[in-house]
């Protein structure tokens, strides 16, 4: 009797040893490649709690300071913050097509969907409000895994991310899922305005508005509603048009934040770029 109590005992300071930390790292083991990742646990979550993944722009890494961790921390949600494998270049990045990874044989849909039902498992999170966002690169594999066969991530909320012309041409999505745009119409690297003669060596990539566009019909979305807001900071002379296309027929609605004089960046000086993702993801939640 005594033994049993000790390793119940024992069970539970290890399982609060593991859930006192914000920050958990961890790692998958997938197609033979070792998937690093950290999970934030805020204080006090509860069982089944929604999961958010972020995804880091091309060359990065595991970005703790990331705008979801603090909106995650006053809502009740968990953020998976995984690392990218290096691509040919030797830059850690999500394989979405560039030119530069042609050849470069790692799934990121299949090893991003592995590892969300790892950590919905491990730590008893949301198998239904899983949901996907990114910075650049991790934009566009939220683009990607949208147009993708998957039924893990239930919205997704690209912030400087991009439509590749190759997934365009190439690939029809199977369903409608929610879509969330942020970006910046001055942004030099992701440009607004597209890149179809591929100019800046990324590949060929459509315009932003015709991206998101095709999110618009496949959603069957049959109104738009737009707001102009003045940007947080008063003094760089930004403003954010709100583009919502609502009463969707297939309950899946998208926004496009156009942030008018924002460049490469995850416009945290303009608007609560945390907040204004998880209000759309929350729209989802069930």
């Amino acid at each position: 009797m005594k033994k049993k109590v000790f390793c119940l005992f024992f069970l539970l300071t290890q399982l609060t040893a593991v859930y006192a930390q914000q920050f958990v790292e961890d790692s998958l083991k997938v197609d033979g490649f070792m998937r690093r990742f950290d999970v934030f646990l805020p204080e006090g979550i509860k069982p089944d709690a929604p999961l958010v993944f972020y995804l880091h722009g091309y060359g990065g890494g595991i970005y703790r300071n990331n705008p979801l961790v603090e909106t995650a921390s006053r809502e009740g949600f968990a953020v998976c913050i995984p690392q990218g494998l290096k691509d040919p270049k030797g830059k850690p990045s999500w394989n979405v097509g560039y030119p530069f990874q042609e050849g470069w044989k790692v799934d990121d849909v299949k090893s991003l969907s592995k590892m969300a039902a790892y950590v919905q498992k491990h730590y008893h999170l949301s198998r239904e409000n899983t949901f996907l966002t990114g910075m650049s690169n991790g934009g566009e594999m939220c683009y990607l895994m949208a147009y993708s066969k998957q039924k893990v991530f239930k919205a997704v909320a690209p912030v400087a991310g991009l439509t590749m012309v190759w997934m365009y041409r190439d690939l029809e999505a199977c369903k409608p899922i929610p879509l969330f745009e942020i970006h910046g119409t001055e942004d030099r690297t992701s440009e607004w305005t597209g890149d179809l003669d591929n100019r800046g060596g990324w590949g060929a990539y459509m315009p932003v508005p015709l991206a998101v566009g095709y999110w618009v019909a496949k959603n069957r979305c049959m109104k738009e509603e737009t707001e102009r807001v003045e940007s947080l900071n008063s003094e760089n002379g930004h403003y954010i048009i709100k583009h919502r296309f609502t009463e969707s027929a297939t309950g899946c609605d998208v926004w496009l934040y156009e942030v008018v004089g924002g460049k490469h960046s995850t416009h945290t000086e303009d608007i609560r770029t945390g907040d204004e993702i998880w209000s759309f993801f929350k729209k989802y939640v069930r």
